[in-house]
């Protein structure tokens, strides 16, 4: 099994809360991201919760490039979400990808959620990671 079903498998199973094969916690999102070929990818994301949206980044590992689900989320309006409860909600999201200063105050939020973050910018080279808010 790949490492992403392993994660949305236990996601779903216990209620959101990932703790193998990482600590996560409640702190995860699954997003169902459409492609352009129309099928749905379901993307599992570390998330912020604020401000009644949940709030996702495109680090992709510090990798130089976007995720493939950046695309697609560039092109909804609209997804569907998994979020944690008991059971497992499913939510329709409109999808709002920050800019500028909202943007910036949020990615340094993220490097305080994890660690990982901050180092994820000495790897991409200079690529501006995009966040977007998710709000139900």
């Amino acid at each position: 099994m790949d490492f992403n079903q392993q994660i949305i498998d236990t996601f779903r199973t216990n209620g959101g809360e990932v703790n193998e094969p990482m600590q996560f916690g409640k702190k995860l999102v699954l997003v169902h991201v459409p492609r352009k070929d129309g099928t749905i990818r379901i993307a599992p994301l570390a998330a912020i919760y604020d401000d009644g949206a949940w709030h996702i980044v495109g680090s992709a590992g510090g990798s130089t490039k976007h995720p493939a689900w950046v695309f697609g989320l560039r092109r909804s309006e609209e997804v569907d979400v998994e979020v944690p409860g008991e059971p497992v909600e499913l939510v329709r999201a409109k999808v709002e990808e920050l800019t500028g200063e909202a943007r910036d105050a949020m990615w340094v939020r993220f490097k305080e959620f994890s660690s990982g973050f901050a180092g994820y910018e000495k790897t991409a080279e200079g690529r501006v990671f995009p966040i977007f808010r998710l709000v139900a």
